[in-house]
């Protein structure tokens, strides 16, 4: 029997998801649930555990380094993720890793029971977004088994909608709970939004892999990321992008402590007013990606990419001069929204450029890549923070970032079109590889 009908007949025993309304989907209304979980746990932990450092150490540079080393570690993660994904059994990674991460966050407020004990959470965060990169990976992997091809752009929809949500009520939420119970406990609740987020994915049933879904000659993890930057370097478009990102993030990945820093210690606010910016910046997020759309074709890739840049940085300047909690929300939707404008317009582009047994590759190479030197940019501007002050800090971050914009005027960028017919995006088909190339044909990774 060939591959095709027996998809036809799983299909047929699971009701045929694909030809079925989302809402009369039990598994993916149960997976959507899990998801919205994880999401709204990672939130709280975004906002919880800096503000624990704080109240512990007080200290700017050690809430960048914690920020540091746990992104040291979701990069590390990067690098293997999408072959480890491929490589098991994903119901039950997706459990796993919602487990461990209970776990884990879970022991913070025991632990805090007992005094602070500021070195376990340089250990519990980086393991944590390690494997919330495991996580991501997986989660991505399925969505299509679930829903069937014919839903898949709605179900993602659903998806990045109520994620984006959970972005706003999370960070709203853990403020509210760090200042009246403290950030330990808000930790806590992070670890139990997690236990019900796997026991959701216990009654979730995955469409078990195709044979020929599942990888048979197995590559090398290394060869695997060489091959994926073998492509961004073949496109033109692409390698720009890699670039300038690797940039952007090493300057931005801090920010977050910074406005922390900001409103805490320049502005004397509590948890509840940081918690309260952070949402209200979260609703950027979804701003952006309501627009992104009527934007990129309006415009095009490249004004649209550069735009938002430009944006971001004008918008983290004027972070640092900001002395009103409405003008330092208002700075924080901006610099939100337009990162989540030239996310998703890089993320689509890759998509559209990208040959479909290439693409698993090619993203975990970008993301490598583009996070890679972001950890140490974070432990190095919350230093510069706590020495010099956030204003000029932010201002020469600020201003770096609307010179990558400009920087993007004379590269491939600005002349990627509307569509992916244009030919600054399409990639040229490539040459046979000869004996010896460092991109060979390779057995298809999802």
């Amino acid at each position: 029997m060939s591959h095709g009908a027996a998809r036809r007949e799983d299909a047929a025993d699971e009701g045929l998801p694909g030809t079925r309304p989302l809402w009369r989907q039990r598994d993916f209304g149960i997976f959507w649930v899990a998801q919205t979980l994880s999401v709204l746990g990672d939130s709280f932990a975004l906002i919880a555990l800096p503000l624990l450092v704080l109240q512990s150490t007080g200290s700017l540079a050690r809430m960048g380094l914690l920020t540091a080393v746990g992104g040291a570690a979701a990069v590390v993660a990067a690098v293997f993720a999408g072959a480890v994904v491929d490589r098991v059994d994903r119901r039950r990674l997706l459990i796993a890793c919602d487990l461990v991460r209970m776990v884990l966050y879970g022991v913070i407020p025991l632990a805090w029971l007992f005094g602070p004990r500021i070195w376990l959470l340089y250990v519990v965060l980086p393991l944590c977004e390690a494997v919330g990169m495991l996580f991501a990976v997986g989660y991505v992997t399925v969505v299509r088994g679930l829903v069937g091809t014919g839903r898949l752009t709605e179900a993602n929809g659903r998806l990045n909608a109520t994620a984006a949500a959970a972005g706003v009520l999370g960070p709203l939420c853990a403020g509210l709970v760090a200042a009246w119970s403290g950030p330990a406990a808000a930790v806590g609740v992070d670890a139990a939004s997690f236990g019900v987020s796997a026991a959701c994915l216990c009654c979730v049933r995955f469409r078990k892999r195709a044979p020929d879904e599942q990888t048979g000659r197995r590559t090398g993890l290394w060869q695997d990321l060489r091959t994926g930057v073998a492509f961004l370097h073949g496109h033109p478009v692409l390698r720009s992008l890699t670039a300038l990102l690797f940039v952007f993030s090493f300057l931005t990945l801090g920010l977050n402590d910074l406005v922390i820093y900001h409103l805490k210690h320049d502005l004397g606010h509590d948890d509840g007013t940081v918690g309260t910016v952070m949402a209200v910046g979260a609703l950027g997020t979804i701003t952006g990606a309501l627009l992104v759309a009527r934007f990129r074709r309006r415009l095009g890739f490249g004004p649209t990419w550069t735009g938002s840049v430009a944006v971001c940085g004008l918008a983290f300047a004027g972070l640092g001069w900001a002395r009103d909690v409405p003008v330092v929300a208002a700075l924080s939707a901006a610099f939100l929204a337009c990162v989540g404008m030239a996310g998703t317009c890089s993320l689509s582009l890759r998509q559209e450029v990208t040959p479909e047994h290439l693409l698993g590759r090619v993203t975990s190479a970008f993301w490598t890549l583009q996070y890679a030197a972001a950890p140490i940019g974070a432990a190095l501007l919350t230093w510069a923070a706590e020495e010099r002050g956030t204003t000029p800090v932010a201002m020469a971050a600020g201003a770096t970032c609307v010179l990558l914009a400009v920087t993007a005027l004379f590269t491939p960028i600005r002349g990627a079109g509307r569509s992916p017919v244009d030919p600054a995006v399409v990639p040229q088909t490539p040459p046979p590889q000869q004996p010896g190339s460092q991109v060979r044909q390779q057995p298809e990774q999802r």
